[in-house]
């Protein structure tokens, strides 16, 4: 690909899997195509990784912030600590979200801390005027009390509920979705229905890289360029051109995330 059309809007750069050849990788990014990347911390220690490597690469932006399978690794009787720290990481030139945070029931993490967590960082974007990247894992309708609470500027990644909550969601603030290799899967159905009926000017494309690499490389180790793959099985399902898809989701993460 010779434009760079590519707006991976989350992913995470820091994870092990890419620790043998992370500079390697991201330095050829921008020749397949990629003209930016979001990628997101999971805790402070992470979002410190983030910024480092936001710092590193022009293409690269930083999300910062407490991610649920972190809550047991997080004291909630010195949140206010942890708050201070996520502020502070904001302010960062190249943090453009806080995130990622949110709930998660598909594991056995603690539901009273995870909700102390998530409302805190809702409280904080709110406060910073940041938009804000929520995980959702089998936890619907308690991410849609915090949406109707705070109404925020914000972002349901990897989105895996119905075209019913879709249209909850977008009654609850001003909401994005993201889609990433989930959609080509082959037994896909409510993310191809979801791909279908999605407002396209509140779509964005993600990888969560290195996880939920696309069909032909299920199973495989994900990197932003494999988007171009989520692209164009969005553009079958809509009837459009994997062009425009990729110059639509492109527009509306600059415009999410202010990056010009």
């Amino acid at each position: 690909m010779t434009q760079r059309l590519i707006f991976d809007a989350h992913c995470h750069y820091d994870d092990e899997k890419f620790d043998e050849d992370r500079d390697a990788l991201l330095s050829s990014l921008p020749d397949k195509g990629v003209f930016a990347v979001v990628t997101n911390g999971t805790d402070i220690a992470t979002s410190n990784k983030s910024l480092e490597l936001a710092e590193k690469y022009p293409f690269v932006y930083a999300a910062v912030g407490i991610h649920p399978e972190s809550t047991e690794d997080t004291d909630v009787s010195r949140i206010g600590n942890y708050i201070e720290k996520i502020a502070s990481l904001l302010s960062h030139k190249k943090a453009v979200a806080l995130g990622e945070t949110g709930l998660d029931y598909y594991w056995d993490i603690p539901k009273a801390e995870q909700h102390i967590i998530f409302d805190r960082q809702l409280q904080l974007a709110a406060d910073v005027k940041k938009p804000i990247i929520i995980h959702d894992r089998e936890a619907h309708g308690d991410t849609l009390d915090y949406l109707k609470r705070y109404r925020p500027f914000g972002l349901l990644h990897c989105y895996s509920g119905s075209v019913e909550m879709l249209k909850e969601v977008f009654r609850y603030g001003d909401m994005m979705i993201s889609l990433g290799g989930t959609v080509t899967f082959k037994n896909a159905r409510v993310p191809v229905e979801v791909a279908k009926e999605v407002p396209l000017d509140r779509l964005l494309l993600e990888t969560d890289a290195p996880y939920l690499a696309p069909v032909p490389f299920r199973g495989k180790r994900c990197d932003s360029s494999l988007i171009l793959h989520t692209a164009e099985r969005i553009a079958e399902i809509r009837g459009m051109t994997t062009l425009d898809v990729l110059k639509y989701t492109k527009e509306n993460a600059c415009r999410f995330y202010g990056v010009e």
